[in-house]
């Protein structure tokens, strides 16, 4: 409803400006092609005469002191004399004072005896600019006026025109900023007229006002309250086409509180009315959201798909893109081709379909204008090159985000952009600006309950991550308590939370708990045909679970379908991690040299990704394998000592990793691997100094605990 009155009240003042705002293009354009009473001169050109003869603020003056001669003298009542024209004035017929010229002259004239000396001043500098595009005509004519013709004292020199009088009155027009206000008073009485009208037919706002407030705040009740008082007042008023946006708001209120079953009712009666009243917007955008919703509620969302409402996830999109094409809805046109291509890249599908969708959504803001969705498409592009594993490309279009269009997207967007950004720097073990960059999440945007608990979670799992890392597992534990105590409905950090739990199990060893936690996730995950990142993330997780429980072999076929999957996904960071996997079990069937060279071929691309984790696991698994081959050495010291040598420096970069990250574990065991090394090649010193600096490591994390 308030789009519809904005609209109305845009296109009234539109017409309006162009019916009674008068520019001098306007003017000439109208009087250039009717012959004046002077022979050879158009009406045009005694018009530009008069407009540059008024050249200072005294002739201005002058010009409204003598507008009165144009208006006939009132005679006295019972007086027969007759308006005799002044002698010392040309002769020119007078205008009768009732007429409607009449009275404008005289209101005119009435009107600038009450302007204030400012006033009158502004009048002047808007003549100023009223004419300044006939300078040209005028100086083509008047070969010997200057520059500073719109003042005669400017003009004669009386005034100095680069002095700071001159520049104190007319600074503002030589310096290009100063705009008239070309608003006639009919204009301003006829926007009042119409905005007091739609005032008087609409419901009072303070309800709609209070129930918005009361939403931010997450008071359910008063919000819930409110939005009823506002759309019964709407109703009795006469305003019965709001009924579904009544019920549009009222589904959206009950999926914001977690009350599901009362959001699809609501949701579904909405799309029922808007059908009925043929309003075509609120149908699209009804039928947009509950595809959304059905991304975070799939479990929820399959009656209703049963029964037709929706259907499938792409005849839904399909339908919402032919629909919004035909109503010229470009945002909802291009949220759905993003959708699109969200769908196509959980699925697992063409990475070149996914692209084509972002492409075309890009287009359409541009061309289209809708700004607004610059933040869904910048996010999207972020988050597929890090699915292909560029890092240094997810970051850029995050931060172009950030840095040039986060005033114009909706706030959630600006939200899920920093948090993701967060995260990547996290990853990067850049923890103390991942925590700065929460902290510059706009408190105004935190006061909607949702996006609340969005960043809490977030902000808690940046924390988890972080004391996981700090092997301060009890701190972990208080964190992730706190987490699962207030769950949140996305699907992403649903999955983030339940990841980092399992590999708390996996840090206390307990490896019976932590399997039987992903068998759980795994189980949710395919009923909910969950992101296809997600699945094999937790598939390689149970390679994992078997590796560092000492059987890596049982997880060598799980390793391979990952693998596989991921490649054809292009989800190459789970690629990298597959492969790692299946090095380890390699490398514990003493295959070394066929893991080596395996994983010499993909850590260079491993390594776009930024991940410290990913890289350092890599790493940690090509040092066994030259280890491995040191072993099998039977050459002679010497191939033996270059194995050793490049195991070590496999060690140092592996070290390096966990110590961007702050993995207590990774840095300790990498440091005794690189003291066994020492100690084989005769090197008692160095191998001291790396158990000192283990000591070191366990010492201060221990104080940090």
């Amino acid at each position: 409803m308030r789009l519809h009155n904005y609209l109305d009240a845009e296109r009234v003042g539109s017409v309006a400006h162009d019916d009674f705002s008068v520019s001098v293009e306007r003017l000439q354009k109208a009087t250039i092609f009717h012959a004046s009473a002077i022979p050879g001169r158009t009406v045009w050109d005694l018009l530009l005469k008069s407009l540059w003869a008024t050249d200072s603020l005294d002739d201005l003056h002058t010009f409204f002191d003598d507008l009165p001669s144009l208006v006939a003298k009132p005679t006295e009542e019972g007086s027969n004399e007759v308006n005799k024209p002044d002698p010392q004035r040309p002769r020119r017929m007078l205008l009768s004072r009732n007429s409607p010229l009449g009275a404008f002259v005289r209101r005119a004239q009435l009107e600038f005896t009450r302007l204030q000396f400012h006033d009158g001043n502004r009048l002047w500098k808007d003549l100023i600019v009223f004419r300044r595009p006939t300078l040209g005509q005028w100086t083509r004519r008047n070969p010997g006026v200057g520059s500073y013709s719109f003042d005669s004292n400017l003009q004669a020199g009386s005034i100095d025109a680069e002095g700071k009088l001159a520049e104190l009155i007319y600074g503002d027009l030589s310096d290009n900023c100063y705009e008239g206000v070309l608003t006639s008073t009919d204009d301003m009485e006829r926007l009042l007229d119409y905005q007091i009208d739609r005032m008087q037919r609409m419901p009072d706002v303070t309800y709609y006002m209070d129930f918005l407030e009361a939403w931010k705040l997450g008071d359910y009740p008063s919000s819930f309250d409110n939005l009823h008082r506002y759309f019964d007042y709407a109703m009795q008023v006469g305003e019965k086409g709001l009924y579904q946006y009544a019920l549009l708001n009222l589904a959206i209120l009950h999926a914001d509180f977690g009350c599901v079953s009362e959001a699809i009712t609501a949701i579904q009666e909405t799309i029922a009315t808007a059908r009925e009243n043929h309003d075509l917007p609120c149908l699209n955008y009804s039928l947009s959201w509950l595809h959304q919703f059905g991304r975070t509620h799939p479990e929820e969302i399959t009656e209703i798909e049963g029964k037709g409402v929706l259907g499938s996830e792409k005849e839904a999109l399909s339908f919402l893109k032919a629909k919004a094409k035909e109503s010229n809805m470009w945002t909802l046109l291009s949220t759905t081709l993003l959708s699109e291509a969200k769908l196509i890249l959980s699925k697992g599908d063409s990475v070149s379909q996914a692209f084509e969708s972002i492409v075309k959504a890009s287009h359409l803001n541009i061309t289209k204008g809708t700004s607004e969705a610059y933040g869904s498409q910048l996010l999207m592009q972020s988050s597929i090159f890090e699915r292909l594993g560029v890092g240094c490309q997810a970051w850029t279009y995050s931060e172009l985000f950030l840095q040039c269009y986060a005033q114009q997207a909706p706030s959630i967007d600006v939200l899920q952009s920093q948090c993701a950004s967060a995260q990547m720097l996290a990853r990067k073990g850049r923890y103390e600006e991942a925590l700065s960059r929460m902290d510059e999440v706009d408190p105004e945007a935190l006061r909607s309950l949702k996006h609340q608990q969005y960043w809490t979670t977030s902000l808690g799992i940046l924390k988890l991550r972080r004391h996981l890392s700090r092997d301060a597992l009890d701190a972990a534990d208080h964190v992730l308590v706190q987490l699962q105590a207030a769950p949140t409905e996305i699907q992403e950090m649903q999955f983030m939370v339940s990841f980092l739990e399992i590999d708390l199990q996996l840090r206390r060893r307990d490896y019976p708990n932590a399997l039987s936690l992903l068998k759980k996730l795994l189980t949710g995950l395919n009923q909910q045909e969950a992101d296809i990142f997600q699945r094999l993330k937790a598939m390689i997780l149970k390679a994992r679970i078997y590796d560092k429980a000492g059987i890596p072999q049982k997880g060598f076929s799980v390793a391979l379908r990952v693998a596989s999957l991921a490649y054809k996904a292009r989800l190459l960071p789970v690629l990298w991690e597959a492969v790692g996997a299946i090095c380890r079990i390699l490398v514990s069937v003493q295959e070394f040299d066929a893991a080596v060279r395996l994983l010499e071929s993909v850590l260079p691309q491993a390594l776009e990704c930024e991940d410290c984790e990913l890289a350092a696991f890599l790493f940690s698994c090509l040092a066994d394998g030259h280890m491995g081959m040191a072993g099998q050495a039977k050459a002679g010291p010497l191939q033996r000592k270059e194995r050793l040598t490049k195991a070590s420096s496999a060690l140092d970069r592996a070290f390096n990793e966990f110590s961007r990250i702050e993995d207590i574990r990774g840095q300790c065991e990498m440091l005794a691997k690189k003291a066994t090394i020492m100690h084989l090649n005769g090197d008692p010193v160095l191998a001291n100094d790396c158990a000192a600096q283990y000591l070191d490591i366990k010492r201060v994390a221990g104080e940090q605990d």
